[in-house]
């Protein structure tokens, strides 16, 4: 049951017929993993926690820099040379105190992300490599969670959400990240952020938007982005999405799987 307090906190979200007090409910008992305290993580963990999921869980091993406050929105002026994770916990207890968060101030690797993601009911992730995005899909896969991922460039940005461990309506396997990026680009080809700038604003948009998706995962209400890519243009104000499907000769679920484990992931 909702405390008073609870129940006007959270009464914005209890008006809607969609959530409701039994959405609200299942918001707080989600325990939700957010990979990165960064551009993309920082609007995941303040609009998570705002919404009162029961757990949030940071995976970084990163600490606050100057030039991470143009869109690191978690963090302030005083907390440069402060760990992310520390940083965000405190941003978080001041937003709601209710929200247990649990902080794993270490790098994610292919030795503790099964032992992480096992402890959280879904993951979403706000990493800026690639080796990282594939290493925690083929994770969510092999250890059966659900997956948002988002990823931005200078004035482009892409949200997807991936549930590869179910099957679709269709009966065919849901799409993995591989069935989407079969192969990362060439080494080179996609310079980080530092080296071609990123747009403040528009990792808050698709930060925002993972967070949305999260919770439509919890609550169940809508069209979610299984299957689909959206694909958001801040130059033009365009969005639009593609469709994408389970292909039978991805490495991971495919008819004749080579990835059966993280041995290969770094």
């Amino acid at each position: 049951m909702l405390t008073p307090e609870e129940l006007e906190r959270y009464a914005r979200h209890i008006v809607l017929r969609e959530v409701g007090g039994p959405g609200q409910q299942a918001l707080g008992r989600a325990r939700v993993l957010v990979i990165g305290a960064g551009g993309l993580g920082a609007p995941v963990l303040l609009y998570l926690a705002a919404a009162g999921v029961g757990t949030l869980g940071v995976v970084d091993d990163d600490t606050v820099s100057l030039s991470n406050l143009q869109r690191q929105v978690i963090h302030g002026t005083p907390d440069v040379g402060r760990g992310k994770v520390e940083s965000a916990a405190a941003a978080i207890a001041r937003l709601n105190p209710n929200v247990k968060f649990q902080g794993h101030a270490e790098r994610l690797t292919a030795a503790n992300a099964l032992a992480l993601f096992s402890q959280y009911d879904i993951v979403a992730d706000g990493s800026d490599n690639f080796a990282t995005r594939y290493l925690v899909s083929d994770a969510c896969y092999l250890a059966r969670k659900p997956l948002v991922t988002g990823a931005v460039g200078t004035f482009d940005g892409t949200l997807t959400t991936l549930r590869a461990h179910e099957a679709g309506k269709n009966g065919n396997p849901n799409p993995t990240y591989r069935c989407l990026f079969p192969e990362p680009p060439p080494s080179g080809t996609v310079p980080a952020c530092s080296e071609a700038g990123v747009l403040g604003a528009l990792v808050g948009v698709l930060g925002s938007m993972m967070a949305l998706e999260v919770i439509r995962e919890i609550v169940g209400f809508g069209e979610g982005l299984v299957g689909r890519l959206l694909m958001v243009d801040a130059r033009a104000m365009r969005f639009e999405t593609l469709n994408y499907a389970w292909d039978e000769n991805n490495p991971l679920s495919g008819k004749n799987p080579t990835i059966k484990d993280l041995s290969g992931a770094p």
